[in-house]
């Protein structure tokens, strides 16, 4: 385990690093549908909060991984065997994501025990990653060694707040504290992600990959709004809502997809290596909006169905929010990693807002949902005409100032 080469050509994602995200495919999904079955039941604010912190936590889980995984993995028996250890971490805490949620919702405590569990079980084998990285990299000894202390640092606070009896407020305090060492640690140990050999076309990939991923929750969601919507024994009577639903969905993935990959992230890693920080720990709220939008398609279906106890217009903002919050990331990260404002993407961004709002106003007006959702699913595709019209030359005259052709 000698570290990689950052400039290795054609380095991709290894089938190992695509089975591990299969863990987490469980965890957002187990997530999405806890959020989604309480935002139907009309407890937006605490399905929002017990959302944001499963989200987090499997978000930083996520990317501790993959970023050591870029630096150092030797697809050796041993790396194989710790990979599998923390698989089975992401399981155990993916089993605690409802009973967090449960809790959020009763208060008075906040069981954090199954996921503090599996946290601990993940860092156990990222802490003996790190060391055997320590002993065969001297090169990186320094580096390696303060993820070591930070991570056991960040792992004992977290196993005295899911393990004692503290009140909920003080459970709250203390997660927002260790959360923003979490989010510090890369800085106390390499500062700005630039402390290791991690190839910045791989780190790019993986989180594409794990954006993929995020979205498939949407699919997900969209099957599950469709399912009773499709009438008769065979489910074959086809209902205009199922086709609205159906069509939104897939529609809405797919406009997504579209605008994460209009930027060339990896390029832009290349040549400002030192945006590696921002571009990592700037994905947490863009996966949050994928996953949430996911989670908004699920509470449509069920308000179809007639099994919410929300308004139409309180729907269509459990979509339409994150969807928002989505696609501000998406171009506030162009912005930053590219260190460049451009008054056509200002327009671009407005207009899809506008969409958006135009399919809440819709809601608050009492037009049909199937109607709303149609119109909620053409904001991504704003972008996506921008980008292919005009967009593109200003994106190439952007990249060429940075040396990118």
């Amino acid at each position: 385990m000698t570290g990689r080469d950052p400039e290795e050509h054609g380095r991709v994602s290894s089938p190992l690093e695509l089975l591990f995200d299969l863990t987490f495919v469980v965890a957002v999904g187990t997530a999405s549908t806890q959020f989604a079955e309480l935002l139907a039941e009309g407890h937006a604010a605490h399905a929002v909060i017990a959302f944001l912190m499963a989200m987090f936590a499997i978000s930083v889980a996520w990317i501790s991984f993959s970023w050591f995984a870029s630096a150092f993995a030797t697809e050796d028996w041993l790396y194989r065997v710790l990979t599998m250890l923390q698989m089975i971490g992401v399981v155990v805490f993916s089993l605690g994501l409802p009973a967090l949620f449960h809790s959020v919702d009763e208060g008075g405590h906040l069981e954090l025990r199954a996921m503090v569990a599996g946290y601990v079980v993940m860092r156990i084998a990222m802490v003996l990653q790190w060391w055997r990285a320590s002993r065969e990299a001297p090169e990186f000894r320094r580096v390696c060694l303060a993820n070591i202390r930070w991570t056991v640092i960040a792992q004992v606070g977290w196993v005295v707040v899911g393990f004692t009896r503290l009140p909920i407020e003080a459970v709250f305090v203390a997660f927002i504290v260790l959360g923003a060492l979490e989010l510090a640690l890369p800085l106390f140990t390499q500062g700005s992600a630039g402390g290791t050999p991690w190839h910045p076309h791989h780190v790019a990939e993986r989180y594409g990959l794990f954006a993929i991923i995020v979205l498939g929750e949407s699919v997900v969601g969209t099957v599950a709004s469709s399912g009773e919507l499709l009438g008769g024994a065979d489910g074959t009577a086809w209902t205009w809502n199922a086709i609205a639903v159906v069509v939104a969905g897939v529609g809405l993935t797919f406009g997504m997809w579209w605008v994460y990959f209009t930027t060339p992230f990896g390029d832009i890693l290349v040549r400002r290596r030192n945006r590696g920080y921002l571009f990592g720990y700037g994905h947490i709220p863009l996966f949050i909006g994928v996953a949430g939008a996911g989670a908004g398609l699920h509470v449509a279906g069920l308000y179809l169905e007639h099994h919410t106890e929300i308004s139409e217009t309180a729907v269509v903002l459990a979509l339409v929010l994150p969807v928002s919050l989505y696609l501000l990331v998406v171009y506030l990260l162009h912005s930053l990693l590219l260190s460049a404002g451009d008054r056509f993407h200002l327009l671009l961004i407005a207009l899809s807002l506008a969409v958006l709002l135009a399919s809440a106003l819709l809601a608050a007006t009492g037009a049909p949902a199937a109607v709303c959702l149609i119109v909620a699913m053409l904001a991504p595709f704003v972008t996506v005409v921008g980008y292919e019209t005009v967009g593109r030359e200003h994106q190439r005259r952007m990249l060429e100032q940075l040396g990118i052709r």
